[in-house]
């Protein structure tokens, strides 16, 4: 059974605040000096792009209203299958720039919806 579209709104959020608290006062130089920051910071980047293609199969119409949303799903397959050519610079002005934004369209859109007690729990997916 699929998860219910507040989970996936929830993993979204939870990774941007994990990414958030990843390059807090960290500047790009000692993230490009930090593997384990990177590889953080692209983990939580891949969940956020797993959990809205999931959200995309289950409810299309709240995918739809994500800006970015199949960008971001395309940024997780780069990073995912092809690692090599990922531009850390380009990873470290999407954590900046856009993720706040992200995090902030989805916390938005899942107060909307209202909240469920498991939402963020990991449950059977697809």
């Amino acid at each position: 059974m699929p998860r219910d579209v507040r989970a996936y709104l929830a993993d979204v959020v939870d990774a941007c605040d994990a990414i958030t608290a990843a390059v807090h006062d960290v500047g790009f130089r000692r993230d490009q000096s930090s593997r384990l920051i990177r590889s953080s910071v692209e983990r939580e980047f891949i969940t956020i792009g797993e959990a809205l293609a999931a959200l995309g199969r289950a409810a299309a119409e709240v995918f739809d209203r994500i800006a970015q949303a199949r960008r971001i799903v395309d940024f997780r397959n780069q990073l995912t299958h092809q690692y090599r050519t990922v531009d850390d610079a380009i990873v470290w002005a999407i954590a900046e720039r856009d993720v706040p934004v992200l995090h902030r369209e989805c916390a938005d859109y899942l107060r909307r919806l209202g909240s469920l007690t498991d939402a963020g729990s990991k449950g059977d997916d697809d």
